[in-house]
């Protein structure tokens, strides 16, 4: 892709419309905004075993039957909600899935009010600021950190499921905790700049 006359380097994960899309306004842009923060742990424990192209398809419909992520409702859904999300093919239906993301709601509460805020929590895991990578290769980006691994330690410790450190890394690269795109894809200066 051109801008003007100059051509455009992506990481090369970025292919295809949507995740060019995604990949060039979204990821690795930092997120402090705690109902974002819910829909990206909802949303990793979800693509689980599945790609993230499955679930970035299901987006609008998981930010549609999950009340735009808001972690108050959903932590009240009952055994109705759960019925009809389960016969929502916009999402993924997997009981565990969904059972899981109800219950971490009402854990994402107490961190609120443990900390204030969820973003106030998670980001000291990177001392407040993203970290900023330069990685030439997609193949010397990790898929955990020792960060992620604290990460999850603490939350498997207060009772959260499906935040294994390869899920709770893949929530910090997108949430803008670190930044993993290559050095030589435009995006790697714009977000170092911005942020």
């Amino acid at each position: 892709m051109n801008r003007g006359d100059q051509e455009i380097h992506r990481c090369p994960w970025a292919t295809g419309p949507l995740y060019i899309a995604y990949h060039d306004t979204e990821w690795g842009v930092p997120v402090h905004d705690d109902r974002q923060l819910f829909e990206g742990l909802v949303l990793q424990g979800a693509q689980a075993g599945l790609s993230w192209s499955t679930i970035l398809k299901k987006r609008d419909n998981y930010r549609r039957v999950f009340d735009r992520f808001d972690p108050r409702r959903v932590a009240r859904y009952g055994p109705e909600k759960v019925s009809r999300l389960l016969a929502d093919p916009g999402i993924v239906r997997n009981r565990l899935k969904i059972k899981t993301a109800i219950d971490n709601a009402g854990l994402f509460l107490d961190v609120q009010r443990e900390f204030g805020t969820f973003d106030a929590y998670l980001w000291r895991f990177v001392g407040g600021r993203p970290k900023r990578n330069r990685w030439r290769r997609l193949s010397e980006i990790p898929v955990r950190t020792p960060e992620a691994e604290a990460l999850s330690a603490d939350l498997r410790r207060r009772g959260f499921k499906f935040v294994g450190p390869t899920i709770c890394y893949a929530l910090m690269q997108a949430v803008g905790m670190v930044n993993d795109h290559l050095v030589d894809c435009f995006r790697h200066q714009e977000i170092a700049n911005r942020f």
